[in-house]
């Protein structure tokens, strides 16, 4: 064996799970020559971290077999598919690291051919048109433990069907008139073989045929066929289709189609305080619950992006959480560590004050300055340095002071002594009040000796705090994004869901100062903000007037904040 044919019939060991084993035995038998998968979307939403995993498994596993991976738009149903999804969904593929080269594909353009398979299906007396109304046959479908009743229209002649079908196909029926059903059995166990529907009337423009077509193949019609077109050799998608395959199974025998593709299922991605329903994140755009399908808080790869998630770290999350055969809920938590990861190596730090807190060093020259070398990555010597702006007065966050001290804090109060990072020992030695008896300002003295941050005699402080030039900083909103539900496992009742978005989900900073070199910042380029957490430029930006994103914190702070925030209340109650 060559080389290359130990590099297409095998995946390295470590990325292993039971698909990629079908695929190497396939390949080590003969069954398949090429593997062939696709990425098949139906265009009628932005995709989401769930859709992330199928992406990367279908794409991973052609790379891996040095095969080929599809992308393929099933734009069966023009009612909901919009030529804005389509194209993000194009746009969100390619931000994710992959590419289908010159294959990209759509459902429509086989039409023709699907339409030609339908009339073959009533040509065999497979196929009927139905005319019962949408209620009449949900009643007589039967349920899980009573079998469906036969359609009155079941018998009628193939002839007759062709004429309807035609008919239908020609806009001589109004929408919901009558559908094409194939005749299996109404008395299966398995519901999806009760007669199911294979065309229907819709009266919407598609936003690729036009007003063309007046009917339009079910996604489980269309689905396996376009598969067998294209040349699928693993048909791969999630647990919720696994019933669907002995209808998949049922079109491919009973059709002249060109290959003989196989469906194989794995486990859907579920994360805790997250929901993945299309229906409910649709409901959360149009119900203006959101921004919009990039909203950050969305979790929808745009909205990811637009927060400043690295494709590199969900990609590291979809490794990590593997490829299963069952349905299980993964912790959140799992895709931030991956988040963490991922930018702690690449994001270059900058200095940032969110709620800021005057500073006036009494002892510094007035209308001096002077330049504060600091490092753009401390565990890459290649990033560089940058210079930043010390003088007299600064701007400090107004969490690091403490006008009465708890037991384990260590930052500012009046009478200690900290370190400004990158710069000087300080110590406060007075607070200004308003009128309100608010602290707006500090007074303090530095040791001109400690410059850098280093202690001219040994002596040790406690804390190192971050801090902006007041002459300099510049002014911008930072939006800081916590979980859209608070409930670690959501309900999707689509009557429900809204009431269960957390309040402070989105929390803005309209007073932020940054260091100068900020002005710089690209979208979507994170940076960390030192001691704050990771954040990035937002879209919404306009010059002089920064707007930036947290991507996310340093640690997870938050789920700490609400165990304690939980826990008062309990004592209280």
């Amino acid at each position: 064996m060559t080389t290359d044919d130990k590099t297409k019939d095998a995946a390295p060991e470590a990325s292993r799970d039971f698909i990629r084993e079908i695929v190497a035995a396939d390949l080590a038998a003969r069954r398949a020559k090429t593997v062939v998968t696709r990425f098949p979307p139906e265009p009628n939403g932005y995709l989401h971290i769930g859709h992330a995993k199928s992406i990367c498994l279908n794409f991973g596993i052609a790379e891996e077999f040095g095969g080929r991976c599809h992308l393929r738009f099933d734009d069966t149903n023009p009612a909901k598919e919009e030529q804005e999804y389509i194209d993000a969904i194009e746009r969100d593929v390619r931000w994710l690291g992959f590419d289908w080269g010159q294959h990209l594909y759509f459902a429509s353009d086989y039409f023709d051919k699907l339409y030609g398979w339908a009339v073959e299906l009533i040509k065999k007396d497979l196929a009927y048109v139905d005319d019962q109304s949408p209620e009449e046959m949900r009643l007589n479908r039967g349920t899980l433990t009573e079998p469906g009743k036969h359609s009155p229209y079941r018998s009628r002649r193939a002839e007759e069907n062709l004429a309807l079908f035609a008919a239908m196909k020609d806009g001589e029926f109004p929408a919901g008139k009558c559908v094409l059903r194939a005749k299996i059995d109404m008395a299966s166990g398995n519901i999806n073989l009760r007669d199911p529907v294979l065309y229907r009337i819709v009266d919407a423009a598609h936003p690729r045929t036009g007003t063309a077509w007046k009917i339009y193949p079910s996604y489980d019609f269309a689905h396996g066929q376009s598969d067998a077109i294209e040349g699928i050799t693993h048909s791969i998608c999630t647990l919720e289709f696994e019933d669907h395959r002995p209808l998949y199974d049922w079109f491919i025998a009973n059709l002249s189609v060109p290959s003989k593709p196989h469906q194989y299922e794995f486990a859907r991605l579920n994360l805790t305080h997250t929901l993945l329903s299309k229906r409910v994140l649709t409901g959360l755009v149009r119900g203006g619950h959101v921004s919009g399908w990039d909203d950050p808080r969305m979790p929808t790869i745009a909205g990811y992006r637009r927060r400043g998630v690295p494709p590199e770290a969900i990609r590291d999350f979809v490794k990590r959480i593997g490829v299963a055969k069952a349905n299980s809920q993964v912790d959140v938590g799992m895709l931030e560590f991956s988040i963490r990861e991922t930018l702690n190596k690449t994001a270059w730090r900058r200095m940032a004050v969110l709620k800021p807190l005057k500073v006036t060093i009494e002892n510094y020259p007035e209308g001096e300055g002077e330049e504060i070398e600091a490092v753009n990555h401390p565990d890459d010597a290649a990033a560089g340095s940058r210079k930043i702006k010390f003088t007299r007065e600064l701007y400090i966050e107004r969490d690091d002071f403490m006008e009465v001290p708890e037991k384990k804090f260590f930052r500012m109060a009046v009478g200690r002594e900290v370190r400004l990072r990158y710069a000087y020992f300080i110590t406060c030695r007075e607070m200004v009040k308003n009128a309100a008896g608010e602290v707006i300002e500090l007074r303090c003295t530095y040791d001109p000796a400690s410059k850098g941050g280093n202690s001219p005699d040994g002596r040790k402080v406690k804390a190192t705090i971050h801090w902006v030039s007041g002459a300099h900083a510049i002014p911008a909103e930072v939006r800081l994004y916590n979980p859209l539900f608070l409930d670690p496992t959501p309900s999707a009742d689509p009557d429900t869901f809204a009431s269960q978005i957390n309040p402070q989900s989105l929390e803005v900073s309209h007073d932020a100062r940054l260091e100068p070199s900020l002005a710089d910042a690209k979208v979507e380029v994170p940076v960390q903000f030192e001691r704050l957490g990771y954040f990035c430029l937002d879209r919404d930006s306009a010059p002089g007037k920064p707007v930036f994103n947290r991507t996310i914190g340093l640690r997870d702070t938050w789920a700490k904040d609400q165990a304690k925030d939980q826990a008062k209340d309990r004592a209280a109650g």
